[in-house]
């Protein structure tokens, strides 16, 4: 069984920055990992805002490109994301997400990952 738990949330005001964490337990080899960070505002759908690679190498749509930040810890199975310049429109729930994926490149979507953890809120007031 794969558990993936989050935390680090919590509430800044605009300019603020955050770091959350999302620690990796079960039996799923450090090496093959894909993982992702996403997030949910209230009334629109999940986005994603990074994926970290097998190989290291981290994506990130427009939105938040040159704010937010993915590294990873292997010895602790722990992945960060450092949230800098915060704005308002970054709130929502935070969730990190982890696939087992040896053969097959990362992905971006939803439906690319099957494990899941219960999400940290963030919220960034003006």
């Amino acid at each position: 069984v794969v558990r993936l738990v989050e935390s680090g949330g919590g509430s800044v005001q605009t300019g603020g920055s955050l770091r959350l964490s999302c620690e990796v337990s079960g039996d799923m080899p450090v090496l093959s990992w894909c993982t992702a960070w996403f997030r949910q505002a209230p009334g629109k759908e999940r986005e994603g805002v990074g994926r970290l690679d097998k190989d290291g190498t981290t994506t990130y749509p427009d939105s938040v490109k040159g704010r937010f930040t993915l590294s990873k810890d292997d010895s602790s199975r722990t992945v960060y994301l450092q949230m800098n310049s915060l704005l308002p429109e970054d709130t929502g729930v935070y969730y990190c997400a982890a696939d087992y994926r040896p053969f097959r490149r990362c992905g971006s979507e939803t439906s690319d990952y099957k494990f899941w953890g219960q999400g940290t809120q963030v919220t960034v007031s003006s």
